[in-house]
C-alpha cells in the first residue's frame, strides 16, 4: 500500500478512563484507579438495575462489565461502592474537560465524540507544547489529572481511525495509558488483532458476515479482495478494508451534510405494557414532546413515524422485535395532528403484543413560516389550539416541563413526569459535588 498520498496528521483520541465511576470516586475523595465502585442505574428504569460504569478495580476483581452486568451480578463485598448515576454531573465534567483540551487546540480542531471521548487534531499545534506528540499527550493527561482528578487514556495516530484503534486496543492496557499507531506500524499494530469486534465499527453482526467470507482477523481483512468485499457488503466493505490498512480520509473540519433531518424521541418503558390505553397514553406523551421540539426549532413535519418495540417474550413469540410505520401528513407541528396520526398508526398495526419501547420521529421537515388551516375544523378552534400549544411551551421553557402537565399523565402508565427528570434515560442527579 502506497501511503504517500494519504492524509498525514497528528490526531489524538482521548478517553476519560471509566468516566462515570471515576467522577463519582473523585467526588468522594477517592482515587479512581484504586477505588472499587460501580455506577448502577435505577431498577425501575432498566428492569432490575443495569451497571453503567465500573472502576478499573471493580472490573478486574469481579469481572463486572458496563452495560452488561446487572444488580444480580454484584458481589456481597463491603468494599464495593454502589452509587446511582448523576448525568448532570457527568455532563458538567465533560464540558470542563473539553475546556482544558481547548488550551491545546483551536475550537475547530476539537470534536467531542461522546460524553467521555474527544478527538483532537494537533497537526498544527503540537509543537507548541512538547518535543513529540507523545510528550504532548502526557502533558494533557497531567493537566486533566491536576485540575479534575481524572485519568485519561490517549490514542495517537496519523488519522482519526488509527488514533481510535490505538486507544481501544493499546492505550487502555499500557502503564502510561498512551497508544500509538502510524502508517508504518499498521502491520505490527492492526493486522495481529484477532478479535474483530474489538475494532471500532465492527460489531458482532458485521463480524459474522466477515466470517462467512473466511475473514477472521484484521490480517485476513487487509488481504481480502476489496472488490469482493464491496460486492458482498457494499460501501461498508470498502470502509472496513480501508480500516484494516489504517486509512481514513475523513475531513473532520468539514460540516456534515444531513440527507434527511428528523426530530424525534424514544423511551424504554419501565415495564411491559399490554393495556392499549396505557400504550396510547405514552405514545401521545412522546408525540407531544416531539411536537414541542418541532415548534422550538421552528419546523413542520410532513411525515410522522412510530416505532414500537416488543418485550423479549413477545418478540420470541411473534418472530419480530416490533414494527415501524410512517405516515405522510400535511406539514404540521400541532400536538393534536401528530398524536392523532400516531394513535392511528398504532391501532392499525398492533396485535396485542407486550410493548417495551416506543419511538416517535418527525421527518420531511419544512420551515415554520405560517399556519396552514384545515378545511375539516373551524378556523377559530385551530387557532385556539395553536395558541394553547404555544403558551404551554412558553411556560415549560421558563419554569420546567413539570410546571404544567396534562392530567392524563397522572393516569396509570403515564411516564412524562418521571421522564422529565431523566438525562440520557438515567437519573440526572445533582450537578454539584
Amino acid at each position: 500500500m502506497n501511503y504517500a498520498k494519504e492524509p498525514h496528521g497528528v490526531f489524538f483520541l482521548i478517553d476519560n478512563k471509566s468516566f462515570y465511576a471515576s467522577v463519582e470516586a473523585v467526588a468522594r475523595g477517592l482515587n479512581p484507579l484504586k477505588s472499587i465502585m460501580v455506577v448502577m442505574s435505577e431498577q425501575e428504569n432498566t428492569n432490575g438495575g443495569l451497571i453503567l460504569a465500573t472502576s478499573p478495580l471493580a472490573k478486574k476483581i469481579y469481572g463486572l462489565k458496563a452495560n452488561v452486568s446487572r444488580q444480580r451480578d454484584l458481589p456481597n463485598d463491603p468494599r464495593l461502592w454502589v452509587v446511582p448515576p448523576r448525568m448532570n454531573l457527568y455532563i458538567k465534567k465533560n464540558l470542563q474537560i473539553n475546556q482544558i483540551f481547548r488550551q491545546f487546540v483551536a475550537d475547530e480542531d476539537l470534536w467531542p465524540y461522546s460524553i467521555d471521548e474527544s478527538i483532537l487534531d494537533l497537526t498544527h499545534s503540537w509543537r507548541l507544547f512538547g518535543k513529540s506528540p507523545r510528550a504532548v499527550a502526557k502533558r494533557i493527561q497531567r493537566t486533566v489529572r491536576q485540575a479534575l482528578g481524572l485519568y485519561t487514556t490517549v490514542g495517537i495516530g496519523d488519522n482519526p481511525v488509527q488514533a481510535k484503534i490505538a486507544l481501544d486496543i493499546y492505550a487502555k492496557h499500557t502503564t502510561d495509558l498512551i497508544g500509538e499507531i502510524h502508517y508504518e506500524t499498521v502491520p505490527d499494530k492492526i493486522w495481529p488483532i484477532k478479535d474483530l469486534t474489538a475494532v471500532w465499527s465492527i460489531n458482532v453482526r458485521t463480524a459474522k458476515r466477515l466470517a462467512h467470507l473466511r475473514i477472521h482477523t484484521m490480517y485476513d481483512l487487509a488481504h481480502a479482495n476489496p472488490y469482493l468485499l464491496k460486492q458482498e457488503m457494499g460501501v461498508i466493505g470498502e470502509q472496513l478494508f480501508a480500516i484494516a490498512w489504517g486509512i481514513d480520509r475523513t475531513q473532520l473540519n468539514q460540516p456534515l451534510k444531513v440527507r434527511s433531518a428528523s426530530i424525534g424521541n424514544s423511551q424504554v418503558l419501565p415495564r411491559d405494557y399490554q393495556v392499549p390505553a396505557e400504550i396510547e397514553l405514552v405514545i401521545k406523551e412522546i408525540g407531544e414532546q416531539v411536537a414541542a421540539r418541532l415548534r422550538h426549532h421552528h419546523k413542520l413535519a410532513a411525515c410522522i413515524s412510530l416505532r414500537v418495540g416488543f418485550s423479549y417474550a413477545a418478540s420470541q413469540a411473534d418472530g419480530r422485535g416490533g414494527f415501524v410505520q410512517a405516515q405522510r401528513i400535511d406539514p404540521t407541528n400541532s400536538n393534536q395532528a401528530i398524536t392523532a396520526t400516531l394513535v392511528w398508526l398504532f391501532r392499525q398495526n398492533w396485535a396485542g403484543q407486550a410493548v417495551r419501547n416506543l419511538a416517535v420521529y418527525g421527518s420531511r421537515l419544512h420551515p415554520d413560516t405560517g399556519f396552514q388551516l384545515s378545511l375539516f375544523a373551524p378556523p377559530r378552534q385551530q387557532l385556539k389550539q395553536q395558541r394553547v400549544n404555544s403558551l404551554v411551551d412558553q411556560i415549560r421553557d421558563r419554569f420546567g416541563f413539570t410546571a404544567l402537565v396534562y392530567a392524563s399523565s397522572l393516569l396509570n402508565g403515564g411516564t412524562a413526569i418521571e421522564r422529565a427528570s431523566l438525562v440520557g434515560g438515567h437519573n440526572g442527579g445533582n450537578s454539584y459535588e
